[in-house]
């Protein structure tokens, strides 16, 4: 077991990128800025429920591609980590399990689970959510103009924590970017120029690999 120092702030960035892509980066850069982070773990899922529940299970390139893209996303950044342990978990991969394994593994680290508005305003669906609440910081990427909402449910835990909503939902200011995975995996698919939305190296990989193609 490793001891870490309180101080340490390690952030959590977790999702199938399928694949990963430039506003992925931007909010990780934000997230080392605003937070304040020592470190930034981007966490591939093995087997991500939400993605099993919207496409059966299919759909997504394998694990060891998934997992290379990140390291060519995040190469030259000291402070980014790429952690397999979602990939070397059996079965669907579940955000509380992340945290549960590595608050053991680093006791007292401080611990930001960077996610989008899209998630925060699903989290009362996922795993053990107030668990969830309770051992990290939730840092919420929105605009400058877009105000962070959780559903009914997520406010009302909130409002009943002794640190109060403030301390444990914060917010990061993002710039407005329109890339998505969807939108890179289609424009792979017709050959389509991809390395403005992904960088050279990614786009590299995708092409060597032939990945997207119909």
């Amino acid at each position: 077991m490793v001891v870490t120092n309180k101080s340490t702030r390690t952030g959590l960035f977790g999702g199938s990128f399928d694949p990963v892509h430039l506003a992925h980066l931007s909010l990780a850069q934000c997230a080392l800025q605003q937070l304040q982070l020592d470190r930034l773990l981007w966490l591939p899922a093995g087997r991500p429920w939400q993605k099993l529940a919207q496409k059966g299970g299919r759909g997504l390139a394998s694990p060891e591609h998934r997992r290379a893209m990140v390291a060519l996303m995040v190469q030259g950044e000291p402070r980014f980590v790429v952690d397999d342990s979602e990939l070397e978990r059996d079965g669907a991969s579940y955000t509380i399990d992340t945290v549960r394994a590595r608050l053991a593994a680093h006791p007292g680290e401080q611990l930001f689970l960077v996610i989008g508005q899209d998630q925060y305003e699903r989290l009362h669906t996922w795993r053990d959510w107030r668990e969830l609440l309770r051992l990290v910081t939730v840092a919420v990427a929105a605009r400058a103009d877009q105000e962070i909402q959780a559903s009914a449910e997520v406010q009302e835990y909130l409002q009943g924590l002794p640190s109060g909503a403030a301390q444990t939902v914060q917010r990061l200011a993002m710039p407005l970017t329109r890339v998505s995975s969807t939108q890179v995996r289609e424009m792979a698919a017709r050959a389509e120029d991809i390395r403005p939305l992904v960088g050279e190296a990614v786009a590299g990989y995708i092409a060597q690999h032939r990945l997207y193609q119909d």
